[in-house]
């Protein structure tokens, strides 16, 4: 039986064990879809593969100090330490781009804070210090309300890719998104900011 036949336990077993190539064949097999669940979010190509590396440096360190406990999951063990990483960047980074529009649930183009400022608004002073009270907004949300607004609206994911990147389902993941709507238009209100609810 060739190594490469063997499935993702068994060839994890075998690295433990101090067989090098089955890292090789893990990596293989898997690369593509944790590469693309990384680029998707850090849409950088440089830094994909920057997290990419890391996520799997972490991959070896967790296995050699034999602190793997995840039998039979090793694919979404390691998106989710993909995951964590790209969590890290961007908050190290406090990167926080223009809100853009999102697809709602009946497929429609929505911007997220239409009903937060009148849609004549231009680029004003005020239009743009209203935005950066949003974003300061947002960085007060709970941290997987948090999460889903900056995947949806600043990272483009659709909430299928969202819900399978968090490992929820897609209507929690709507339901997070509605939550976080109905936080940041509160906030607003009870903060008195400048082209609250009108």
């Amino acid at each position: 039986m060739s190594i490469q036949s063997l499935n993702d336990n068994e060839l994890v077993q075998l690295y433990i064990g101090g067989n090098e190539e089955s890292l090789s064949v893990l990596l293989h097999r898997h690369k593509g879809k944790i590469f693309t669940s990384i680029i998707v979010v850090v849409k950088n190509q440089a830094l994909a593969e920057d997290i990419f590396q890391d996520t799997f440096f972490k991959v070896i360190q967790t296995l050699k100090r034999g602190q793997y406990s995840e039998e039979g999951k090793f694919l979404p063990w390691v998106i989710r330490i993909a995951r964590n990483l790209i969590i890290d960047h961007f908050r190290r980074a406090k990167k926080m781009p223009p809100v853009p529009v999102y697809i709602n649930e009946e497929g429609e183009e929505v911007s997220v804070f239409n009903s937060l400022a009148s849609e004549e608004d231009t680029q004003t002073e005020e239009t743009l210090a209203f935005k950066k009270n949003i974003r300061n907004l947002i960085n007060d949300l709970p941290a997987d309300q948090r999460e889903v607004v900056l995947m949806r609206i600043y990272y483009d994911m659709s909430f299928k890719e969202i819900s399978e990147f968090t490992n929820v389902s897609i209507n929690t993941s709507l339901g997070r998104m509605r939550y976080a709507l109905f936080n940041l238009k509160k906030m607003i209100e009870e903060r008195d900011l400048e082209f609250a609810l009108r």
